[in-house]
């Protein structure tokens, strides 16, 4: 159970850094668009790891109680 609580955490992690990167989008869109894309894409990119890595923690839970 200790691994799940690691899991959790780089999940929440992954939260935090996809809302850093969606603050800068905002923040540089009117000034620099070209970057503003770039952390528009990793923000998308940090959501799909959050997504990721709770399917694969919600694996791993279930096969940790069979």
């Amino acid at each position: 159970m200790k691994m799940a609580k690691y899991f959790k955490f780089f999940e929440i992690a992954y939260l935090i850094i996809a809302i850093v990167f969606i603050v800068e989008t905002v923040l540089r869109w009117n000034s620099d668009r070209n970057k503003a894309y770039i952390f528009m894409a990793f923000a998308v990119m940090a959501v799909f790891m959050y997504f990721f890595r709770k399917k694969y923690r919600k694996k791993f839970e279930n096969h940790e109680k069979k």
